[in-house]
């Protein structure tokens, strides 16, 4: 009987330690990038210094070079590494704007589930349980629309990107609501800075640098203004039919 009661008692503090495991490694694998001085690397300038190497290596080794591609900008994204600005302009340089927009899409949304997964089943249930009435009600109402809370803060970068793939988490979103309004969110964002990149090769040989404000300009933050208002027509409407 005490081996059964001992048993009982490890599981719980067991199964809470696995939980864990997942946050743990990403947090650890953000910390080594650093200490490693891995983070010097993430910059155009090596892009530049390097160009004619890797572009020569990704003309004969298409589709390999496509799929570790998206590996790398998926575990950047989930370790929460900075550079992902960087990873999209480099896809359009060596990709092109299509190939290489899409594949930043699909490996920026693969990297924020991981992240959201980790961080739904290490914290999202504990801090909902020590939460008060009042983050509760909030809750309620970001999950009755999360869709479209989602896709206008992935239209619009009003937070960073980890910070978005991190709060939803918490606020009991499902996985395919995220993963839905992930990958539909960061395209318009994704392939503008991928079609700055498929211009990098005449930038490097004016001697120039990218214009990394172009999101900022009204040519392009206004129709991304214009989708996120649209997103929340559908939010808008149904607290207007319950006020009447």
């Amino acid at each position: 009987m005490t081996q059964t009661a001992e048993d009982k008692g490890d599981k719980p503090g067991g199964s809470r330690l696995i939980r864990f495991w997942p946050l743990a490694v990403l947090a650890a694998g953000l910390i080594l990038f650093f200490a490693l001085g891995l983070n010097r690397y993430a910059t155009l300038d090596t892009l530049r210094d390097n160009r004619d190497a890797l572009s020569q290596w990704v003309a004969a080794n298409q589709a390999l070079a496509v799929l570790i591609y998206i590996g790398a900008y998926a575990l950047m994204v989930a370790f929460s590494l900075p550079g992902a600005l960087v990873a999209t302009l480099t896809g359009g340089f060596l990709f092109g704007t299509l190939v290489g927009g899409l594949a930043a899409v699909f490996a920026a949304t693969l990297g924020a589930t991981v992240l959201f997964i980790a961080a739904k089943s290490a914290l999202g249930n504990l801090l909902r349980a020590k939460a008060g009435s009042s983050v509760a009600r909030m809750e309620e109402g970001f999950r009755e629309n999360a869709f479209n809370y989602l896709l206008v803060l992935r239209l619009v970068p009003l937070f960073p990107f980890f910070l978005v793939n991190l709060a939803p988490a918490f606020l009991g979103v499902g996985l395919w609501t995220f993963v839905a309004a992930t990958f539909i969110g960061i395209i318009p964002g994704t392939f503008v800075f991928a079609s700055l990149g498929n211009g990098l090769g005449a930038v490097f040989d004016a001697g120039g640098t990218p214009d990394l404000g172009l999101i900022k300009q009204p040519q392009v933050i206004l129709p991304l203004l214009a989708l996120a208002v649209l997103a929340l027509v559908p939010v808008l409407y149904r607290h207007f039919r319950r006020t009447r």
